[in-house]
């Protein structure tokens, strides 16, 4: 325990109690999106703005910023995991005190109205009651990225996505997507036109929710989930959620695709892997946190992406597929491998995001990343998202989402609650994630055999030593040099898809 009269200590101390509200919060969270009966909202929406703006006080107050100083002067005496900590302590107050606690509270509760009527909203495809509520939540977001700029000298789409990804910058965003812009069109077009001639068998019939969360929770447990700090349901979106001690994720059912609930439980199970296996010393302490956003999006996108719709893993769950969901309608050969590694890496693009194929789905990123920047910028209104959305989709996916909204700008839920900054983190995650696969394949001589047999220890202690175990402690350049030898480079993203779908 530390010395809790010294500065440092103190600091744990506020931290560790944070770290409580925290988890109170994502609890609250939780339950509005899968439990809370719709009635519950106002009052939610109001607990839920109350503990946000009390927590940006707490620890963004004047107290906490003379304590960070105070311990900075003595920082030599601290071990290296508690001036790492140090570290990410006056970061966190930093990005705490550079908005006011009354600005959190008014965008916490414009965001509850906000999500709780997209909930309904978007699948009456209802564009027109839902502008004026997502206008309140950007102008807030403005708000805040001003108040966050002048704070930080960093532009203000930029000081927002320093939430996400700390020591990122639009420039570099830019440099990179440009990169991948430059290729994936052309690559899309092509891997369209030579997978029409494969011969595809699809499951066909219709497949119970009960039965489809079975073969979910069976994965979930040979991955390596830890049920004893976790738990599955169903939300409108797919998310991953709670605190490490006890993490939530959700995913939503299609009785007539079990793809999609599958690969987003999948998807979701590599985050909560992540938060189960951050340091268990530190999980109360900013230093114990998931490294960033973008880091998080690659232990989701390892898990999905690179190893469960690899062809060692469809020799894995090929069977357990066919024993939960198979039918008389579903010729056994649907359930082989070859059939499987078809159907599972077919590239396709259509108009939602989270069901997009590994390809077409840095440019749905793109998309949003450029039209977030825009609104931030004030280049863009909420009330022209739709036209610019439409615009977009047709340049990078061929695709009109003229009139519908559901399937166009009102998919996501993310611009609800402000988080305007985030999603550059899905492609720079999965950029991460096809790097760290690369390196574990070269750690791990035989990793296609263990994954065709079910083994994932060997493969889950890799990721805990490389990635997991670090929690905050390293910036995320240096923790992608520790784990896979470089910072994030692009190519071997790029390498990864002509390798997963060259000509078969």
């Amino acid at each position: 325990m530390p010395d809790t009269t010294s500065a440092y200590g103190r600091l744990e101390s506020l931290f560790h109690k944070i770290h409580n509200l925290t988890h109170l919060a994502a609890m609250a969270h939780w339950d509005s999106a899968t439990m809370m009966p719709p009635g519950g909202s106002e009052a939610r929406g109001q607990a839920l703005a109350e503990i946000s703006s009390l927590i940006n006080e707490r620890v963004g107050s004047q107290e906490t910023g003379e304590l960070i100083e105070q311990a900075d002067a003595v920082r030599s005496s601290l071990s290296d995991w508690q001036q790492a900590n140090l570290c990410e302590m006056r970061r966190e107050w930093f990005n705490a005190s550079s908005v006011s606690p009354e600005l959190v509270r008014a965008h916490a509760l414009a965001s509850s109205r906000c999500e709780n009527a997209w909930r309904k909203l978007r699948g009456e495809n209802n564009w027109a009651d839902f502008e004026p509520l997502l206008s309140e939540v950007i102008a807030l977001t403005r708000e805040q990225a001003a108040m966050r700029s002048a704070a930080s000298g960093l532009p203000p789409y930029d000081a927002l996505l320093n939430l996400y990804e700390p020591g990122q910058s639009s420039d570099n965003i830019n440099r990179v997507f440009a990169q991948l812009k430059a290729f994936l069109p052309a690559f899309v077009k092509q891997t369209v036109q030579e997978q029409k001639g494969d011969d595809l068998i699809r499951p066909a019939g219709s497949f119970p929710v009960e039965k489809q969360k079975a073969l979910a929770l069976e994965l979930m447990k040979a991955i390596g989930f830890d049920f004893n700090h976790g738990r599955l349901d169903t939300s409108h979106h797919p998310f991953c959620g709670g605190v490490p001690e006890d993490v939530r994720i959700t995913t939503r059912y299609a009785e007539n695709d079990f793809s999609e609930s599958l690969m987003g439980v999948l998807h979701e199970s590599g985050h909560a892997k992540y938060e189960q296996g951050l340091p268990r010393e530190w999980l109360s302490q900013p230093v114990g946190k998931a490294r960033s956003m973008g880091i998080h999006e690659s232990q989701s996108l390892f898990q999905e992406m690179q190893v469960c719709r690899s062809h060692a893993f469809l020799r894995f769950s090929g069977p357990l597929m066919k024993a939960r969901l198979g039918n008389s309608e579903t010729p056994d050969a649907c359930w082989e491998a070859d059939n499987l590694h078809r159907l599972y890496n077919r590239v396709q693009p259509g108009y939602i995001r989270v069901n997009a194929d590994e390809a077409s789905y840095p440019l749905h990123v793109i998309l949003r990343y450029e039209l977030e920047k825009a609104l931030v910028e004030g280049s863009l209104e909420v009330r022209d998202i739709p036209e610019a959305w439409d615009e977009k989709m047709q340049n990078y996916l061929g695709l009109s989402t003229r009139d519908n909204y559901k399937d166009g700008c009102m998919q996501d839920i993310h611009w609800t609650h402000g988080m305007l900054g985030y999603f550059p983190t899905y492609t720079l995650g999965a950029m991460n994630a096809a790097q760290l696969f690369r390196a574990a394949h070269e750690a791990i001589a035989d990793l296609d055999e263990l994954i065709s047999r079910g083994s994932f220890d060997v493969l889950n202690q890799w990721q805990s030593k490389a990635i997991w175990s670090w929690g905050s402690y390293w910036s995320i350049d240096e923790l992608m040099r520790q784990a896979s030898g470089e910072a994030l480079n692009p190519k071997h993203f790029i390498h990864h898809l002509q390798q997963r779908f060259s000509p078969r």
